[in-house]
């Protein structure tokens, strides 16, 4: 009960600044909303109706906190086809169909199908949105209205629209051109403006505040009609009453045919990719870093867009743009959501009339740039950096959506992502066998710092990054987990920029996730993001390193150490000690190490066992090298294993007058004599005070590790931390120190 009475105050403490951002948000929806509708051939007040259905429902009901809904960029190229192959009526028919689809959608818990589409191929879908809106809104924009067959038509068109922008006879459409470019002018460099009350109307609301006063400086100061032709401005918005009288009929007299339903699932395609994109990117700008429901959302967002298509609205997406704006401005809950629906309806009752002066190429205008920022040469040059097989599978998409459709293009992507996959792989039976085997494995660790561990093997790729991401949502982001991605042979793009980003949740939460087990992992680009394959045998690039490995240069340095990633094939050090007696050890890399090489901690890959029965295993250990003889023994925890050693005849060797220490260690050595004389009392209680390894003498050095995993970087700092301690003990009776 206090609980909800705290979250019940602090929601209402929070309500002025909720609905602040509201307005905000609402004096972008609200040009924008009118934008996509003309851009999408509907009514323009059919944007505006997506936005006050969403804001109203998708508060109330969604799982979202800083979400803001409305129509979305994405749905104008297939709302276009869809109006030109089924008429108005129609469209809102196969937009009410799509909400109700979308709502299954949520009900059957399928948000997590965004994870099945490579973030390459939709960057490409999104290129492609971009250029549709660019391509047919530019002709408006510069006054050249046109009609032609397809997307590429009109970006062709594009240089002779620019030619003849002020050749026309009729100077109606050279004026329509001139507020077009000065709109655009305004979008491009608005954001160049330091000055943060001037920031509080956004670039989209300053054209409209501009374009009105234009329109009444003509009429009422010049005495003159509007400059710009009566075609390139904003037909008559209907009032509030109009609205409830003028409810569109939607027309099911198509629902048999196969066009019907090919809208319908383009419609639900882009609009749920376009939602689920959002949601987790808003959730990154959350600063409270909350979780949506995703579900929730999708179920939400279902709701208002059949309610939207009753009442002649577009579909209703969550939209990223604008739920920026609420962050920034200072949203925290849902109900900025609902503020930003209420202040558009405010706007249509009182301020209907004044919009029918805004120019078209104006409105344009804001959805050139909209196109242009979802297409720019700046995207491409990020995909070029993270790798080049990359900008296959971009174009790929772009231009079979360019050319095809939608659903073709983002299926191409996909398909072709999986084809280069294989490719790199050199096997289509391996990849697929170990694509459906169950990769992930999550444990928490009982003792100790009680950190999780995520081991995965085999293949992480977009196809079954879901199996990760649901071990990755099971833990909070306070805590700290370690991902091990050692015995993992290939981990593609996707899932490096989704791992980059639940990364930077758990920073922001308090916790910390660290990626370790890429080493050994061979790349073509420096990017954090370029896929990795695991490469038998390959040579080590020192001039690209992994974050790990950045991490254990700067730790050596603090422990004036030389650091060494290259692998190293010598470890015949290793070999007299018991551990690796029945192991084959294959390389060590990842060295810290000092002057004489005494004292290093290594990463070591070995194997146990041959054929079928063959296992791979990483782990980190310490080896320190003693300038005297010491009695050889194994030291570990004593635990179930150790206990069934001792019934099959290996005997724990107790140490006098330390009950305790027995009973927690097990200790082995073939000469008991000398290990009992050698376990001083100071090396009992170093052992007794500090965390559980496993400590190996051969006679003449210390082998020293923790688990059969690569450790960390936190442990390898507790590492080292305790093999320096340990070294000082062992060391102290021949008065050496490291």
């Amino acid at each position: 009960m206090t609980k909800k009475k705290t979250d019940i105050k602090g929601f209402f403490k929070a309500l002025p600044k909720n609905i602040f951002s509201g307005f905000v948000v609402s004096l972008i929806a609200l040009p924008l909303g009118l934008g996509l509708a003309m851009a999408s051939d509907a009514p323009p007040i059919a944007g505006v109706i997506a936005a006050v259905v969403g804001g109203v429902v998708v508060s109330i009901l969604g799982g979202s906190h800083v979400t803001i809904s409305g129509p979305g960029n994405g749905l104008v190229g297939v709302i276009l086809v869809a109006v030109a192959t089924l008429g108005l009526n129609g469209t809102y028919a196969a937009i009410i169909c799509s909400g109700a689809l979308l709502t299954l959608l949520g009900f059957l818990r399928m948000g997590k199908l965004a994870d099945f589409f490579p973030s390459s191929a939709i960057q490409g879908m999104l290129a492609a949105i971009g250029l549709i809106i660019l391509g047919k809104q530019f002709h408006i924009m510069m006054g050249n209205e046109m009609k032609l067959g397809g997307s590429v038509e009109y970006l062709i068109a594009i240089p002779s629209t620019i030619i003849g922008a002020f050749s026309y006879d009729n100077s109606g459409f050279t004026y329509a051109a001139i507020a077009g470019i000065l709109a655009l002018a305004i979008m491009v460099f608005y954001p160049k403006i330091r000055n943060k009350y001037f920031h509080l109307v956004p670039a989209p609301m300053w054209i409209v505040l501009l374009s009105i006063g234009c329109s009444y400086f003509y009429e009422l100061v010049l005495k003159q009609p509007h400059p710009v032709d009566p075609d390139y401005m904003i037909s008559e918005i209907p009032t509030g009453a109009q609205i409830l009288s003028d409810i569109p009929k939607p027309d099911f007299s198509l629902v048999n045919s196969f066009g019907f339903w090919g809208s319908v699932l383009a419609i639900t395609l882009i609009a749920s990719i376009e939602s689920l994109l959002s949601i987790k990117a808003v959730d990154q700008l959350d600063p409270q870093k909350r979780r949506s429901n995703v579900n929730r959302d999708l179920k939400a967002l279902g709701i208002a867009t059949v309610g939207s298509g009753f009442l002649g609205g577009l579909n209703v997406v969550a939209v990223i743009a604008r739920s920026s704006v609420n962050v920034n401005n200072g949203g925290s809950n849902r109900s900025s959501n609902f503020a930003h629906a209420t202040f558009l309806v405010i706007f249509i009752l009182l301020f209907s009339t004044q919009l029918t002066r805004i120019p078209l190429p104006a409105l344009m205008a804001i959805l050139v740039y909209t196109g242009y920022k979802l297409a720019s040469p700046r995207n491409i040059a990020k995909i070029f950096k993270i790798g080049k097989e990359q900008l296959i599978i971009f174009f790929t998409t772009l231009l079979v959506t360019l050319f095809v459709g939608l659903i073709s293009g983002i299926l191409s992507g996909v398909f072709m992502t999986f084809v280069i996959h294989v490719i790199i792989n050199k096997d289509l039976e391996l990849f697929i066998k170990n694509w459906s085997k169950p990769n992930v494995l999550m444990f928490k660790e009982k003792r100790g710092d009680q950190n999780y561990y995520i081991h995965v093997k085999h293949y992480c790729t977009f196809l079954n990054f879901y199996k990760l991401k649901e071990k990755l949502n099971a833990i909070p982001e306070t805590k700290d987990a370690v991902l091990d991605l050692s015995l993992c042979e290939f981990v593609d793009h996707t899932v490096m920029e989704n791992l980059s980003a639940y990364q930077e949740v758990f920073h922001k939460r308090g916790g910390h996730l660290e990626i370790i087990g890429l080493d050994l992992h061979g790349t073509d680009s420096e990017h954090p993001f370029a896929l990795r394959r695991l490469i038998p045998g390959i040579p080590f690039l020192t001039d690209n390193l992994t974050k790990r490995q950045t991490t254990l240069e700067e730790i050596a340095k603090d422990y004036s150490l030389n650091y060494e990633a290259d692998v190293k094939e010598d470890t015949e050090v290793l070999d007299d000690f018991i551990y690796f007696r029945t192991k084959r050890i294959e390389k060590v890399y990842n060295r810290l190490f000092n002057k004489d090489h005494s004292f290093s901690v290594f990463d070591i890959h070995y194997s146990e066992g041959e054929f079928i029965a063959k296992e791979d295993v990483r782990t980190t250990m310490l080896h320190i090298k003693l300038n005297h003889q010491i009695p050889e023994f194994t030291l570990d925890r004593e635990g179930f294993m150790e206990r069934l050693y001792a019934i099959a005849g290996y005997d724990d060797i107790p140490i006098d007058n330390h009950s305790d220490f027995s009973k927690r260690f097990y200790l082995l050595g073939d000469k008991p004599k000398m290990v009992q004389n050698y376990f001083n009392d100071d090396l009992v209680r170093f052992f007794e005070s500090n965390s559980y390894y496993h400590v190996e003498s051969d006679g003449n050095s210390l082998l020293i590790f923790r688990s059969q995993r690569t450790a960390g970087v936190k442990e390898i700092k507790k590492l080292l931390a305790f093999g320096e301690r340990l070294a000082e003990i062992v060391l102290r009776e021949e008065g050496l120190y490291i």
